[in-house]
């Protein structure tokens, strides 16, 4: 998995091409911006250095202290570390741009997959956040809603079936769809009604309920060819919600 500073470096127009002093500026950036750090130490600039795979400046601790002197001191120093004067880091965020939003917007979506032990599931929120890194927004809702869907067939089977049995059977799809045993039997059930048996039999809330409806109807428009534009802010949203809310709750 890439770290996030690889991703932040990779981020920085023309990053090859800064200097060792820039990029200890843009560093700083990232350790006290994007990961909200309240100061940087040279150890944590030197990692970031290192995790890039570039050598770093020989002279680091020197150069942090000799830019918090003068007129126009590019850092402030604090007792545990050093932060970006405002007017540098005003630069550094108009330089980096609409790049940073994206950036900043997949570090997030990335921190999701903390909340997964390794495994299948993991595995496809990985590729679903690829996806999303790649501009393919509309991939990335489907991906994370078939997520969704197949983790609520597995709590279903282990933790709730003989609940969902009985609604079913009050109000089945067919008369051959009576009863669920494996999770094949699934297949024969609308996504809508899964949601429906699910809030009759007690095992989602009417909050959670929504949140699978909206994800449902999101789906329903980005897995068809259409004029509506799926935005990035749609793509984290749904994604989120479904992790978070659903996924991560049962």
């Amino acid at each position: 998995m890439i770290s996030p500073v690889l991703r932040f470096y990779e981020a920085i127009p023309d990053g090859q091409n800064q200097t060792d002093a820039e990029l200890v500026s843009f560093f700083m950036y990232f350790l006290t911006v994007e990961q909200g750090k309240g100061s940087a130490t040279a150890k944590e600039i030197r990692e970031c250095f290192e995790l890039c795979d570039l050598k770093f400046p020989s002279r680091l601790p020197q150069l942090l202290s000799e830019r918090t002197k003068g007129r126009s001191p590019r850092y402030i120093k604090s007792s545990v570390g050093y932060r970006l004067h405002r007017t540098v880091a005003d630069k550094l965020s108009s330089h980096l741009g609409s790049r940073r939003v994206v950036q900043q917007t997949s570090a997030e979506l990335r921190s999701l997959e903390t909340l997964f032990s390794d495994g299948p599931k993991k595995k496809f929120l990985v590729e679903a956040v690829d996806c999303f890194e790649a501009g393919a927004n509309r991939a990335a809702i489907v991906m994370t809603w078939i997520l969704t869907v197949d983790h609520l067939y597995d709590y279903i089977l282990s933790n709730k079936l003989a609940e969902f049995n009985i609604e079913l059977a009050k109000n089945p799809p067919s008369k051959k769809m009576t009863r669920v045993v494996v999770k094949d039997d699934f297949s024969d059930l609308k996504e809508g009604k899964l949601i429906e048996l699910c809030r009759a039999a007690g095992i989602i809330s009417n909050d959670v309920r929504k949140i699978l409806d909206d994800g449902l109807g999101v789906r329903n428009t980005a897995a068809h060819p259409s004029s509506v534009e799926v935005t990035r802010s749609k793509a984290i949203s749904v994604i989120e919600d479904l992790v978070i809310n659903v996924i991560r709750k049962f």
